[in-house]
This record gives C-alpha cells, sequence and structure tokens, in this order.
C-alpha cells in the first residue's frame, strides 16, 4: 500500500508540473520578459523529473530477485541524482538566457498581468513542493523529497524572477530583468549540487541517521535476554529499507536452538519498531566478547 501510494502521489506531481508549466509560459507570451521565460525553463526540468520520479519509484518497489538479491531500492537515488543534474542543467540554461538578454535588453510587456499569472504558478508550487517533502519523508523515498525540494527551488526562483520584473517596471532599467535571472541561477545550480550530494551520500550506503540508531540501540537491548554482549553494530539504508547488522555473544553452553530463538525474538522486535528493517545477526560464543559483560552494540 505504501508503494501505491506513493506511485498515486508522484502521478500526481507530473499533473502538477505540466499545469505549472503551461501557467508559466502563459505568463512569459504576456510579458516577453527574458527571467519569466527562464522561470518557464525551469519548469520544463520539474516535468521531466516528475517523469523519472514514477519510474523510479515503481523500479524500487519491484521485489528482490536473483540478480538483485538486496532489492531494487537504490533506483530511487538514482533517480535524485538525476534530478540534481537537471536542476544543474536548468541553471546554466538560464545564465545562457540571461547572457543573451544583457546583450539586447528589451522593455517588457504588461508586466503586472504577467506577474499575477506567474504568481500563481508559485503558489501551486509552494503547496504541492511540503506536500511531496512531507509524504516523501513519511514514506522514506529519497525520489519524492528530491522532488519536493526541486519544485521548492523553482518557488526561490519565481520569487526571485518576480522581483526582477517589479523592479523593471518601477525603475525603467532593462538590463535589470537578465541581472535577477543570474542571481537566481546561482541558486539553482548550488540547489543543484545539494541534491546530487545527497543522493551521492545515500549511494554510498550512509548509515542511519543519529535517532534511528538510538532507536536500534534501545530495540536490542531491551530483548537481548541471557545473552553476554552486543559488538559491532552496523547499519546502512537503501530507500525504504534499513539493513542492520551486528554480533550476538551467547554463553558457550547455550544450544543453537535457544540463541535461535533469541535472533528471532530481536529481528521481530525490530521490524517491529522500525519499518522497512531488514537485520542479520552474526551469534559467537562467550570467549569472543569484546567487554566481558552484556553491553550495547
Amino acid at each position: 500500500m505504501p508503494n501505491d501510494l506513493s506511485s498515486k502521489i508522484a502521478a500526481g506531481n507530473l499533473a502538477v508540473s505540466l499545469l505549472v508549466l503551461m501557467i508559466k509560459y502563459v505568463a512569459y507570451l504576456v510579458t516577453g520578459s527574458v527571467a519569466l521565460y527562464s522561470d518557464a525553463l525551469e519548469s520544463i526540468i520539474n516535468v521531466v523529473t516528475a517523469g523519472a520520479t514514477i519510474v523510479a519509484i515503481r523500479s524500487a518497489a519491484r521485489p528482490p530477485d536473483a540478480e538483485h538479491p538486496y532489492g531494487h531500492q537504490k533506483a530511487e537515488y538514482l533517480s535524485a541524482m538525476a534530478v540534481g543534474a537537471l536542476i544543474v542543467g536548468a541553471g546554466v540554461a538560464v545564465l545562457w538566457e540571461a547572457h543573451g538578454a544583457f546583450r539586447t535588453p528589451h522593455a517588457i510587456e504588461t508586466p503586472w498581468s504577467g506577474m499575477v499569472v506567474n504568481a500563481v504558478a508559485t503558489v501551486l508550487n509552494v503547496t504541492w513542493g511540503s506536500v511531496l517533502i512531507r509524504q516523501g519523508r513519511r514514506r522514506r523515498s529519497a525520489a519524492l523529497v528530491a522532488d519536493g525540494k526541486h519544485l521548492l527551488t523553482d518557488v526561490v526562483t519565481s520569487l526571485g524572477v518576480l522581483a526582477g520584473v517589479a523592479l523593471v517596471v518601477l525603475t525603467g532599467i532593462e538590463i535589470l530583468d537578465p541581472a535577477i535571472a543570474v542571481a537566481v541561477a546561482l541558486y539553482v545550480l548550488w540547489s543543484g549540487g545539494c541534491v546530487l550530494a545527497r543522493s551521492m551520500n545515500s549511494l554510498l550506503d550512509e548509515a542511519a541517521p543519529a535517532e534511528e540508531l538510538r532507536r536500534i540501540r534501545e530495540v536490542i537491548a531491551r530483548n537481548t535476554g541471557d545473552v553476554i554482549e552486543t559488538h559491532d553494530l552496523r547499519t546502512r539504508r537503501a530507500g525504504r529499507t534499513t539493513f542492520i547488522e551486528f554480533h550476538l555473544v551467547v554463553p558457550g553452553g547455550m544450544t543453537v536452538a535457544q540463541s535461535h530463538e533469541i535472533c528471532d525474538r530481536l529481528e521481530a522486535a525490530l521490524a517491529d519498531g522500525l519499518d522497512g528493517a531488514v537485520v542479520t545477526i552474526h551469534v559467537e560464543p562467550d570467549y569472543e566478547a569484546k567487554h566481558g559483560c552484556r553491553a550495547a552494540p
């Protein structure tokens, strides 16, 4: 069910992105402003990344198979990296358009009408972007979170563009139009670089965040029973799945069946406490203890 809902959210994102693109392009047609054109151009990237997100979420939801025994969850990180690259590309495109406007500045036609139209698209983006980030974090979907942050970047872009158009109208200085576009483009480039960096960290098997690690240690401590200690806890994240590994030191005289029962209890407790947990436990005899008494991993 969570994956079905994520797919529906991603499909809704594509529809909203198309609507916003059409609204922004109308704003450009009304004004002829290069800043508004650049804003519409950036929205094309929203449409492309929304489509990529749909593909990534569906790919990540596929069950493990012989070639991918750990699942396909990292497809979402690949999508997030594509989003980051496209954001950077949008920033470069905006710089290119601004360069042309610097060379041949021109007056903006019916600016206030265009600004009102663009503001409608901005409101849609800030509302939907917040929904994507909230739902993406709830479902641990890197692709949805990346798309939401991209939309909020688009909001900042739009606000900068609206400010530029207003300044051009109030001051009559036409070169301010491309100047604001350049400032916005630099912000877009920075935002795209941040998305790329976060996605690369996740692809490199980044550990679970500190709060989740604390919960894991608490669950293990409450369910160890008659073990001597646990140690060498390791975690890594892949989409909605958290892989948990640690060593469990038991008394030398404990039977295989008894140690297996403890492992089952720990795995069940971790699965209940963390959505999508995959647990691997290495059982060791007492002479492998590192602390000489029961200890948290």
